[in-house]
């Protein structure tokens, strides 16, 4: 009954890390970048869904300000930050370097607005559900559920709308795209704010079952990156697939005797390296 709760446990966990993955995995398929500020904005997401629900807004209506908040800041750091790089053609080792100190600069900013402290959310405390015997936190199953609408979301834009066509073309190919007609700016625009949407949303939904705490996104870039390279970089469908493996294998590491919570980390890090050796383009195909 215990690997069950835990398998559970994994699994919200790893619809956590899901969306905030393809976010990820996005601005590298498009956007030829790697972003390790992005744990950290998905860090500001959650501390602004918590700043609009201490003063009053409902939990729902907290999440989708905390997610305007934060493609606001997406798109303000392409105007200052990723377009003039790409206009000058920087080379992925400065974007990189640029990334962590962008992560630096966020994570600075919310220590010095929101304190050390952490932060809970103004909630009712909602009786665990029982399913067959097992514990199931009712704020886990929230969880779930919305990663699994917004997966479901997700593909509808990508295979069905005029963006989401735009997005893979230019994923497959940027100089076709554009010699094709396509508006690549407003791809790019498209993906800050997609991205943008679905980090916020895993940043609130973290906090939600557990507390927000300003190196939250920090401690969650390990995985992040472990679950795109297991999916295969570029691929938001293995980015989801390889977080529910990783989410999966943390919570159920605490079972192991010898091994303990404050190895989970290092679960996804030997993960990470073992794909890296034995298949390193990922388990499917790297292409949105």
């Amino acid at each position: 009954m215990d690997l069950v709760q835990l398998l559970f446990n994994g699994i919200a966990v790893g619809s956590v890390i899901a969306l905030s993955a393809v976010g990820l995995t996005l601005t590298y398929g498009i956007l030829r970048l790697s972003n390790f500020a992005h744990g950290d904005f998905m860090t500001l997401g959650a501390y602004l869904t918590w700043q609009a629900n201490v003063l009053g807004v409902n939990i729902w209506l907290s999440m989708g300000l905390g997610a305007v908040g934060t493609v606001a800041a997406m798109l303000l750091s392409e105007q200052v930050l990723w377009k003039p790089m790409r206009d000058r053609r920087a080379s992925s080792t400065t974007l990189i370097i640029i990334s962590i100190g962008l992560a630096l600069f966020l994570r600075s900013g919310i220590l010095l607005i929101w304190g050390s402290d952490n932060k809970t959310f103004d909630l009712p405390v909602a009786q665990a559900l029982d399913f067959g015997g097992v514990k199931v936190a009712f704020y886990r199953v929230i969880v779930i559920a919305l990663t699994i609408v917004a997966a479901i979301a997700l593909h509808l834009l990508l295979k069905n709308s005029k963006v989401g066509k735009a997005m893979r073309a230019v994923a497959d190919n940027l100089d076709l795209a554009r010699v094709s007609g396509i508006d690549v700016e407003r791809v790019v625009l498209w993906t800050w704010i997609l991205t943008g949407i679905l980090t916020a949303l895993s940043g609130s939904l973290y906090g939600l079952i557990t507390v927000v705490r300003p190196n939250m996104g920090w401690f969650l870039i390990l995985p992040l990156f472990a679950s795109v390279i297991l999916g295969g970089i570029g691929n938001p469908y293995g980015a989801i697939f390889g977080a529910l493996v990783i989410g999966v294998a943390q919570e159920l590491s605490v079972a192991v005797p010898f091994l303990g919570s404050e190895y989970k980390i290092a679960i996804a890090l030997v993960m990470m390296i073992f794909i890296l050796f034995v298949r390193p383009q990922g388990l499917f195909r790297g292409t949105i």
